[in-house]
């Protein structure tokens, strides 16, 4: 993917027609190009709204762009300071062509060209620094110090949890909660095809083996007739994922559980500040996992917690995160562990961003009604579900668009970056990628493909600027203007 574009793809010379300019806007995903004579002088512009115009007036496509270009416009001489040229950018002028003496184009100015906004970026500048430095100043480093359990304290009364386990990643909070609840070797674990890998890896490590199923067309999550007919008498368990935010469907799915005598472990990873029926996600299950890797909705850098009901459990996973020793006796094993502590200075950062969790939920909810008008504008996206029983937490916002649009999900992820806006594609399915292709499934992963095909994500920091928001705003109506007209 190629970032904001060279001078040479904006430059159209004056003899050209509104078709060859539309092409070249197209190419360019900019909205406009700069007329030049045949020495490259800059005498005019020409943007897709006006090209739309044209049409409009029944002008031809062949029609000279030197006959309809705007005559009066903004430009600077190159050696003008950055900070003036970047001071006259606005909604309004997006792009100021940049001249040398002689009138010749040679750059121009432009938002994406100065700034890139990225799909993600934690928010540090509450008491994270001074937590840390206390663990610096004190000793603390380790996994012994006080921050490591008032995380899990402060963690657990958030969300409403009785016992809470911190670790130092999601992954090994999901391998971590399947040991303690003894998933092993000739075990299932029903697990759904539209998730991030470390779902499935976690089974695997366990001995035990997946069995991959379909997504919800509505909520994008785990498909309940899917589950129900992946059962067998070898189910051990069900691993729900609340992805991208919104929650399962977490009464069917205890329902489920609950007839058939089988375990829930729910992936919240992606689900901060998610809730289903009033009540936070991963609070339903035998046990539940969260992640804070440094793009979730708070972070520590790396770093999990794993809440448990039943006390015993979370008393044996303790033991097995510290490599499986005993209490009682040091340097006494119960069970083969593993050493999967979190540190007090990953924990000190946790509780820092955990000040502020409400603060960042809310701010991801705002980012989302912006992102829902914005998307709803151009008639060519399916905004991400919000069920009327569901409190989406918008971890990363991601949209799918509409198979009718006349350009295709890469391409959209290609011309949003040459306006300085990254953009992530939705995971592959599970049931594609070598590792996991040859487990024994009854799903036809229908909603998987198209959601994983036509799925796209869009920044989505608490810290995300008004400018940047109006900047990805004005990228994605020109570039759906641009292929309105096109097709």
């Amino acid at each position: 993917m190629q970032t904001a574009p060279d001078i040479k793809d904006l430059m159209l010379s004056n003899k050209a027609s509104l078709k060859d300019a539309l092409a070249l806007i197209d190419k360019n995903a900019q909205g406009i190009c700069f007329i030049v004579d045949d020495k490259n002088k800059l005498i005019g512009l020409l943007t897709d709204g006006d090209i739309r115009r044209c049409i409009l007036n029944n002008s031809a496509l062949d029609v000279k762009v030197e006959t309809v270009m705007q005559k009066t416009f903004t430009s600077f001489p190159v050696t003008t300071p950055q900070e003036i040229v970047q001071s006259k950018l606005s909604n309004t002028i997006r792009h100021i062509p940049l001249v040398d003496q002689n009138n010749v184009l040679v750059d121009y100015a432009c938002f994406s060209r100065t700034h890139r906004t990225p799909i993600m970026q934690p928010l540090l500048n509450g008491n994270e620094l001074a937590y840390v430095s206390d663990c610096i100043n004190t000793g603390w480093i380790s996994s012994q110090g006080a921050y490591v359990k008032r995380f899990e304290k402060e963690f657990a009364e958030y969300c409403g949890a009785q016992y809470a386990v911190a670790v130092s990643n999601g992954t090994v909070a999901l391998h971590l909660a399947l040991a303690a609840l003894d998933i092993k070797a000739g075990d299932e674990v029903i697990v759904p095809d539209l998730t991030f890998a470390a779902s499935i890896n976690a089974i695997i490590y366990t001995g035990a083996t997946p069995i991959i199923v379909d997504v919800d067309a509505t909520t994008w999550t785990i498909s309940l007739e899917d589950i129900e007919k992946n059962i067998t008498p070898r189910t051990k368990a069900i691993m729900p994922v609340h992805l991208y935010g919104h929650p399962c469907h977490m009464d069917e799915i205890m329902a489920l559980a609950k007839k058939h005598n089988l375990l829930v472990v729910e992936d919240a990873a992606e689900a901060i500040g998610g809730k289903y029926k009033g009540k936070h996600v991963g609070t339903f299950g035998e046990a539940a996992t969260f992640s804070f890797f440094g793009n979730k909705t708070i972070t520590t850098g790396e770093g999990g917690m794993v809440f448990f009901k039943d006390k015993a459990m979370y008393e044996k996973a303790l033991v097995l995160r510290d490599h499986g020793m005993s209490k009682e006796k040091k340097y006494w094993h119960d069970y083969v562990g593993f050493n999967y502590r979190m540190t007090n200075l990953q924990a000190a950062i946790g509780c820092a961003q955990l000040e502020r969790i409400d603060e960042f939920v809310e701010a991801k909810r705002k980012l989302a009604t912006f992102y829902n008008k914005i998307l709803s504008a151009t008639g060519n996206f399916i905004l991400p579900p919000q069920e009327s029983w569901a409190t989406n937490g918008y971890w990363l916002y991601t949209a799918i668009l509409k198979d009718t649009a006349n350009i295709s999900r890469d391409e959209l992820m290609d011309k949003m970056l040459k306006n300085g806006v990254e953009t992530r594609a939705v995971f592959f399915p599970l049931h594609e990628m070598p590792p996991y292709k040859n487990y024994p499934t009854k799903s036809t992963f229908k909603n998987a493909n198209h959601i994983s095909a036509q799925g796209i994500s869009l920044p989505s920091s608490v810290n995300i600027t008004q400018e940047e928001l109006d900047n990805m705003s004005n990228a994605l109506h020109s570039i759906f203007k641009t292929q309105h007209i096109s097709a």
